[in-house]
């Protein structure tokens, strides 16, 4: 095991998630059951066009603060469909690693479902919806070697992201280091993998860590790994889409009672 790097500073990025353009976030202001913080709108923005935005704003008690359309860009981090608006929406489920751990107490049990490395910003909404609705505890997603949470994966995941129980960490590796220092036994879904999941047994504390698209699991996440699992299969088949393996995953994890 490699040693524990430092816990970085909480960053705006682990409370809220970041919706851009008009539609979107005309949508997470039109949403009660969503608390938007703050709305940034470009100030050489068309006033016919975000007229509905600023109504819906108004309605709900929302400043909107002006930018340069320079800076927009900057807050969505995408410079071409920001349309000039953004929208900072709380994401109660998300928290870094270490709050989590902190928050789990000395002796509780816990599954955890890691992605390593996925690049595919449609998958990573699936997870994110598939991990919620098996109950899984949390879902480290890196800021780092991930997509962020933008309305690509806000879509994927039908809305679920902004409720996802989601841990942040500044890399993969960092967070499954963390994890293990906190007695999780860390487990990655590979298909050379040495059980299979469905028969493996899972320790109270356990994180299972789901590898990229192409190139599955890093080398660097590979060096803090306790062993690894295979979902069997048949006819042939070598693998399957990296959210249908970690919606198996998910729901595999939270069928096994704690004990």
């Amino acid at each position: 095991m490699s040693p524990q790097e430092p816990a970085e500073p909480v960053s705006p990025k682990d409370r809220f998630v970041t919706v851009y353009g008009r539609k979107p976030v005309l949508e997470a202001l039109a949403d009660p059951a969503l608390e938007v913080d703050k709305v940034v709108l470009s100030s050489d923005a068309d006033a016919r066009s975000v007229r509905p935005l600023l109504d819906a704003a108004r309605a709900r008690g929302i400043t909107v603060q002006r930018a340069s359309a320079h800076r927009v860009k900057v807050l969505a981090g995408n410079g071409r469909q920001d349309q000039g608006v953004i929208a900072d929406v709380v994401a109660p489920g998300m928290r870094t690693v270490e709050q989590f751990l902190a928050a789990l107490g000395p002796d509780a049990g816990a599954r955890v479902l890691v992605l390593d490395g996925l690049t595919n910003p449609a998958n990573v909404g699936m997870i994110l919806r598939s991990a919620t609705a098996a109950g899984l505890d949390g879902v480290l997603l890196p800021r780092r070697g991930a997509p962020s949470i933008d309305p690509l994966v806000v879509k994927a995941s039908a809305g679920i992201a902004f409720h996802a129980p989601v841990l942040r960490a500044g890399t993969a590796a960092a967070g499954v280091a963390a994890l293990a220092e906190a007695g999780f036994v860390l487990l990655g879904l590979d298909g050379t993998g040495t059980s299979s999941l469905f028969d493996v047994e899972l320790a109270p504390r356990t994180a299972l860590v789901v590898g990229g698209e192409t190139d599955g699991l890093t080398e660097e996440v590979r060096g803090e790994l306790h062993g690894t699992v295979a979902i069997p299969m048949a006819a042939g088949v070598e693998s399957l889409n990296a959210a249908c393996a970690a919606t198996l995953a998910c729901f595999e994890l939270t069928r096994r009672p704690i004990v």
